[in-house]
């Protein structure tokens, strides 16, 4: 039982992903099925967090704001329904689990979140060029 197992968990790792962090901000397409049609799903939010690592059961929880009311998805990593996973954009948190962004404003948000690349923009004009006579 456990080889049938350990197999089945080799063929759902063999899907390629992103390096996914919490913090980034996703979009995630998924596959819906509406009578005899499918069709694809784009949900876009914030890692807010991952667990179970890179097993076959891992999951992460994306969460969006559509108002005034905000939206969280759990979604396993591995799920046949997945088409793809697009990094937006890369964040640096403090934290390994962003509950608490449950209760801030979207405002509060996105000064919690600093972007990376803007820092290496920042990082890039501060240094200064060097100027050869």
């Amino acid at each position: 039982m456990s080889h049938l197992l350990s197999t089945f968990q080799q063929t759902t790792l063999n899907k390629s992903l992103p390096p996914l962090r919490v913090g980034d901000t996703v979009r995630v397409y998924q596959k819906i099925k509406e009578g005899a049609k499918f069709r694809t799903q784009a949900f876009e939010g914030i890692i807010i967090a991952r667990k179970h690592g890179s097993q076959a059961g891992a999951t992460i929880t994306v969460r969006r704001v559509s108002g005034e009311f905000g939206i969280e998805r759990i979604f396993p990593l591995y799920l046949p329904t997945i088409e793809k996973i697009e990094v937006v954009k890369h964040s640096k948190v403090r934290r390994a689990k962003l509950y608490y962004l449950r209760f801030k404003t979207s405002k509060e948000t996105r000064r919690k979140l600093k972007t990376v690349a803007s820092e290496k923009a920042a990082a890039e004009s501060a240094t200064p060029e060097k100027i050869s006579l």
